[in-house]
């Protein structure tokens, strides 16, 4: 039988290449490969694990019933300045879901977000809120119930650092917002912040941290912490603790926003856009009254209203003009937080 001489392999890919190209000049049908699956990173801060890990398989799921895409999210989570500082040095986020429009803000101000960014969704782009608690130990053995309690000597008080954590911020604001709701002056003001952060023993650099630290490091009389978040604890680990509402507090919103120089780099916009409107559905609402955040639904307040005990709030915007000036004033460098914890 005849035999044929092997055709060299650097021919034979000749021979492959030119059939493709005939093939497509003769609209030939070429099967495509399968397209990588979307990859999104959500940046957030410390407290909000758990919500997360319902919320993104729950949206995986439903966008891939309504698409037929596969999408993989990953998470990073720490103190909500610092996460948003990461992000603005260069970590990748698709989109940051923070605990202060503040940190926002800074990234706007680096042209990874848009500048108006809290118009690209309801509610200031924040899709639930919160407000700062506490949490002390069961039977509450310093009879600790408001503001001015976690200012008396010999109270530990258990919060976040506010120059690297949102949550430091927010408590820090409570108490002062506090003192000025009450009819006193911004003396009295500084002066009831003053007393209650030297009672603070340590300073851990996010609200998770400071949770640990308190819970499982067993340091200190009360913790200050996001009502969400005092909740799970209570949750977890049912009996220790008890969760005590202040007669006022601060709203704490958690806005969202998409990392625009991102997502359109990268051609994700439309992924990344539908998985922050997701916290606004049903579903999603649903999820984040389950991990005790306040749902801007109203038909999903109305249900878990027994999870939400009424408590008197007010807006930073309200009593601090915003964040940006709360920024200036309290948090910059140099600010009346560094000058109450260096005295």
């Amino acid at each position: 039988m005849p035999t044929h001489p092997a055709v060299p392999s650097r021919t034979r890919r000749w021979l492959i290449a030119s059939t493709l190209a005939l093939g497509f000049a003769a609209g030939m049908p070429i099967a495509a490969s399968a397209a990588e699956p979307v990859v999104l990173l959500n940046v957030s801060y410390d407290v909000m694990r758990e919500l997360f890990k319902d919320v993104n398989p729950a949206f995986i799921a439903d966008w891939k019933s309504k698409t037929g895409e596969t999408i993989t999210i990953k998470q990073s989570h720490g103190g909500s300045s610092k996460q948003a500082r990461s992000v603005a040095d260069g970590l990748e986020a698709s989109v940051v879901t923070m605990n202060q429009a503040n940190d926002i803000d800074l990234l706007a101000d680096r042209g990874l977000v848009a500048a108006d960014w809290a118009k690209k969704f309801p509610n200031n782009s924040a899709p639930f809120y919160s407000t700062m608690v506490y949490l002390v130990r069961k039977g509450n053995p310093k009879q600790i119930k408001d503001w001015d309690d976690l200012a008396k000597p010999g109270i530990k008080v258990i919060v976040p650092n506010p120059k690297t954590s949102g949550n430091g911020r927010y408590t820090y604001l409570a108490a002062w917002g506090y003192a000025l709701k009450k009819g006193g002056s911004e003396a009295q003001a500084r002066d009831l912040v003053t007393r209650l952060f030297k009672n603070v023993p340590v300073l851990d650099g996010g609200g998770r941290g400071a949770t640990t630290t308190f819970t499982q490091r067993e340091i200190g009389d009360v913790l200050v912490t996001f009502e969400n978040e005092v909740q799970l604890v209570r949750k977890e680990f049912g009996d220790n603790f008890e969760v005590v509402y202040p007669s006022i507090s601060i709203l704490a919103e958690s806005p969202v926003a998409v990392v625009d120089k991102v997502v359109d780099r990268r051609g994700i916009r439309k992924e990344a856009t539908a998985y922050l409107q997701y916290l606004y559905s049903e579903p999603g609402q649903e999820l984040a009254a389950q991990h005790f955040l306040r749902p801007r639904s109203a038909t999903v307040a109305k249900k878990y209203a027994a999870s939400f005990k009424p408590i008197k709030l007010f807006t930073l915007d309200e009593v601090f003009g915003g964040w940006q000036q709360a920024q200036k004033k309290h948090f910059d460098d140099g600010g009346e937080f560094d000058k109450i914890y260096q005295k």
